[in-house]
């Protein structure tokens, strides 16, 4: 027998006698497993800050960013928060829904999280009672304006160093998932 084919020999009978083995170690992960780590490495990042920036794109295709004051997600990572309802970010949700969220503590620097979806404006009463926040009195005296907005995700991207959530490194590109919207 010749050096290569007894070292391919002993490569099959070593590959042969481990298969038994791999198949008693543990079960793979259901694939939810995953989609459920992305999403909470997700949650710890939004929730720890009071503040993130809303992407809409204005009348000339130039993306525009603000700062706003969301909830924490909902169950389905849909965000909520509050504007006026004549704010150039209304106008721009009318003309244009597609948006996107980006939630980031720089200062410690933890990661990002970037939520990309539709929004919707809502005025409904109910919705607005049970989203209060005591600083609308001020910022919204009578309720004067003021309007809701729902940014139903599409898209999550994550970045989590606490959590184990790292891009690729040769392109840097994040875990995403794609979510299915619900209104």
């Amino acid at each position: 027998m010749t050096p290569c084919r007894s070292r391919l020999s002993l490569f099959l009978l070593l590959a042969a006698a481990s298969a038994p083995l791999a198949a008693q170690q543990a079960p793979a992960a259901p694939a939810d497993a995953g989609r459920a780590r992305l999403i909470a490495a997700a949650r710890q990042i939004m929730a720890a800050q009071p503040y993130c920036a809303f992407i809409t794109v204005d009348e000339a295709g130039r993306p525009q960013v603000r700062t706003v004051n969301p909830f924490p997600p909902e169950d389905d990572m849909a965000v909520w928060f509050a504007t006026g309802s004549q704010t150039r970010k209304a106008a721009e949700i009318r003309a244009n829904p597609r948006v996107a969220l980006y939630y980031a503590d720089h200062k410690n620097g933890t990661g990002y999280v970037q939520l990309a979806g539709r929004a919707l404006l809502v005025s409904d009463r109910a919705e607005i009672e049970r989203h209060r926040r005591a600083y609308w009195a001020q910022s919204f005296p009578g309720d004067r304006n003021l309007v809701l907005v729902k940014v139903v995700p599409e898209r999550l991207d994550v970045l989590n160093y606490a959590a184990g959530v790292r891009a690729d490194s040769v392109t840097w590109r994040t875990p995403s998932l794609e979510l299915t919207p619900r209104q």
